[in-house]
């Protein structure tokens, strides 16, 4: 015989399930080459030390990663105090890589074993369906640890997953376990030295996890561009998601802030849209604090990565973007140059 409060502890047993991830496809990242960089010769500046785009804000403190333009009732002048207080993040040394930290710290990892790494995460992020700001700040993380931290290649790997390990569980509502990164390695690594690794990167940064990067900044920026009814809200937001992924492949990059190389990404998505009308509006510039001029080194950078002139070896990024789902936008055609004047001042 049982008890009611047995009977009752059984039938709620029964419609328990233990929530589980699906099964994961096995990623295995290949073998690292040691390889001089595959970028084109000639577009790095590893002792270019400016940082471009400073700026010295207000401060009030939202979260980095939040979505202000969600939230149309936010009166306008919060919104820029919010957005004031980003920059002002933003600049801090704590949260910023060294621009130059592979020629002045690391012993073996190149330029071209990173975008290697950055390349196989975004497939990761895919097959996890991990929100773009995971992927952001995890490659925010590897630069960040990589700069103090020399790492040999086998372990490079593993600092890629445990850094997307750390930000998942920052980011995401239910994000991957460690048992999930080990599998998507082939088991490359064991648990242990996933959470062993995790713990130096947490004890590294802080246990500071929050940082603004490219894409806290550009969904402001794509929603003050998407004002115009020239362009479709969703071509913008899609194809300023790929140039923003496209400039994480980039060592080159890392020189400019984050809010510049958003505000670039607009300016060249408005550019590869329409390519007859100026790409920058007094809005934008309001908006971002950046003059065209400004924008214009990092513009030309990420216009080689999208014209494959840079990382053209590197298809992730460009496969993602290729499907239905983002409009096709790594399809879209662009003109072979940006026409000088529109980096003139408006």
């Amino acid at each position: 015989m049982e008890t009611r409060a047995a009977s009752k502890r059984k039938a709620n047993a029964a419609v328990l399930v233990q929530k589980q991830h699906p099964k994961r496809h096995r990623v295995a990242l290949a073998e690292l080459p040691n390889l001089p960089n595959l970028l084109v010769p000639g577009t790095q500046n590893p002792t270019k030390e400016k940082l471009h785009g400073v700026k010295n804000p207000n401060a009030k403190k939202p979260s980095p990663t939040t979505n202000l333009s969600s939230y149309p009732h936010i009166d306008e002048s919060l919104v820029f105090d919010l957005y004031e207080y980003l920059h002002e993040m933003e600049m801090q040394k704590k949260r910023r890589p060294t621009v130059d930290y592979i020629e002045k710290v690391q012993k073996v990892v190149t330029p071209t074993m990173r975008a290697m790494l950055v390349d196989w995460l975004v497939e990761v992020a895919e097959e996890y369906k991990l929100l773009p700001d995971t992927l952001h700040l995890s490659v925010s993380y590897i630069d960040r640890f990589l700069s103090v931290n020399p790492v040999t290649k086998s372990r490079l790997q593993l600092l890629g997953v445990s850094s997307m390990f750390i930000a998942s569980k920052y980011e995401e509502i239910d994000p991957p376990g460690a048992e999930d990164f080990c599998n998507i390695t082939d088991n490359t690594y064991d648990q242990a030295e996933v959470v062993k690794m995790e713990a130096d990167i947490l004890k590294f940064l802080k246990f500071e996890m929050g940082n603004p990067t490219v894409n806290t900044f550009l969904r402001r920026f794509a929603d003050v561009a998407s004002g115009s009814q020239m362009t479709p809200n969703s071509q913008i937001e899609f194809l300023g998601c790929y140039l923003a992924e496209l400039s994480l492949l980039d060592y080159d990059c890392l020189r400019f802030l984050p809010s510049i190389v958003a505000a670039s990404v607009v300016f060249l998505s408005r550019f590869i849209i329409s390519p007859e009308v100026h790409p920058w509006t007094p809005s934008l510039s309001e908006c971002s604090g950046y003059r065209p001029a400004e924008l214009k080194e990092c513009v030309l950078i990420l216009h080689d990565l999208y014209l494959l002139r840079k990382a053209a070896f590197f298809k992730a990024v460009r496969d993602k973007y290729k499907q239905p789902k983002f409009k096709c936008v790594a399809n879209l055609s662009s003109p072979p140059y940006v026409p000088n004047c529109y980096f003139e001042d408006l």
